[in-house]
């Protein structure tokens, strides 16, 4: 094919196949921007300058079934009040649903994703990230599962009463805590998949030791090109995880794909911090944004590129095969640091563009697009009908 040929082809596998997305943090930047659906507000979905994700886009870049983000902060955990957000932010994609049932449908199973699909219309399937709304009591797990939850990321930026996080280096439990290894039975039993992005190493060996299903890693990339940032997984994990028969889904956010420039990114803002401390002001003060503006000028913000996303998609099959990859971008979720080509859930075909251009085949395409997300969700769902 031309490039023009292999480009229009991209165009047409991405709406052609069913396209997931592991994560999408829509719901919480609804929040932070206080969005209520009301008349006034019932448009923000559907059309939209702001974020990374609305139905128009997701329509131009084929995404069918991105996972709605139901995201806890840590701060929950110390001060309370994590399930009422949680529930606040499943009524919010429901709601949303509900107002706009021409555009969008419910996810709660391949086979509805599937419904929606062949309705043309955009699922929303929702996950979990940070275990903190089950609080101490085992049973929420399964009124979450009742709510629509179909993963659980089991913790976020710190530890929590679940596990340990990759981004704390406390270690409280050394991995999965006695009610966290309650939590992952109860979630393979009810049907919640078990997603074991944000987690320590120790808690992702522990997972794996204990869970009889497949797991996933709904938004993470691959440690070879960030070296030391243990939320990435590296490539002893992969394996494991590849012999659970589960799937890691690439996080598409520039800190995550190349190390290189997370340190320069580190350096950058470290400087700039030096710099606002010797003029002895607040970064939101007008003097503040002054020396913000011109250090930006100064130093433009780096970004990683499309290439090197597909660079860890093949890493990931050269190490254990086609069927262990899938897309997670952290749409709206990593803020300023998508890289260039996959700036919005319009630029899909722009990555599966570059791995047609790699030699990967229409068949490869569709098993990262859903079929190996969709093998271990079914598998998760199959086990719990046996219980």
């Amino acid at each position: 094919m031309s490039d023009a040929d292999l480009k229009a082809h991209a165009h047409k596998l991405a709406h052609q196949y069913i396209l997931t997305d592991g994560h999408v943090d829509l719901p919480y930047r609804l929040r932070v921007k206080n969005f209520k659906l009301t008349k006034e507000f019932i448009g923000i979905p559907i059309s939209t300058s702001e974020g990374d994700f609305d139905w128009e886009r997701a329509r131009e870049g084929g995404l069918d079934a991105p996972f709605m983000s139901i995201y806890i902060p840590a701060s929950y955990q110390k001060d309370g009040g994590a399930k009422a957000l949680a529930d606040t932010l499943i009524d919010m994609v429901t709601g949303i649903i509900a107002a706009h049932p021409d555009k969008f449908a419910s996810g709660n199973s391949p086979k509805e994703v599937r419904r929606a699909f062949k309705q043309g219309k955009v699922a929303l399937p929702m996950g979990m990230e940070n275990g903190a709304p089950i609080e101490d009591k085992l049973e929420n797990v399964a009124y979450f599962h009742e709510r629509g939850i179909r993963y659980i990321t089991l913790t976020h930026s710190k530890d929590n009463q679940i596990c340990d996080s990759s981004y704390d280096d406390t270690g409280t439990w050394g991995g999965l805590s006695p009610f966290g290894r309650k939590v992952v039975q109860e979630m393979n039993r009810v049907g919640i998949m078990v997603d074991i992005s944000h987690v320590s190493d120790n808690t992702f060996y522990q997972v794996m030791e204990m869970t009889d299903v497949p797991c996933i890693a709904s938004h993470s990339s691959v440690r070879k090109f960030t070296p030391g940032f243990e939320r990435n997984m590296n490539d002893d994990m992969i394996k494991k995880l590849a012999e659970n028969d589960g799937v890691i889904q690439i996080n598409f956010g520039s800190t995550f794909i190349d190390g290189s420039l997370r340190k320069k990114r580190d350096e950058q803002r470290e400087l700039l911090r030096k710099r606002l401390q010797e003029a002895g002001v607040e970064r939101d003060s007008p003097e503040g944004k002054q020396i913000v503006e011109a250090f930006r000028k100064e130093y433009p913000k780096l970004y990683a590129d499309v290439e090197l996303v597909a660079d860890h998609i093949d890493h990931v099959v050269k190490l254990v095969g086609i069927d262990h990859v899938a897309f997670g971008s952290d749409y709206d979720g990593v803020g300023d640091s998508l890289p260039t080509g996959l700036k919005d859930v319009s630029d899909y075909p722009n990555l599966i563009y570059v791995l047609l251009k790699r030699g990967y085949t229409d068949k490869d395409i569709e098993k990262i697009c859903y079929k190996n997300v969709f093998r271990v969700w079914e598998a998760v769902e199959k086990a719990a009908k046996k219980r």
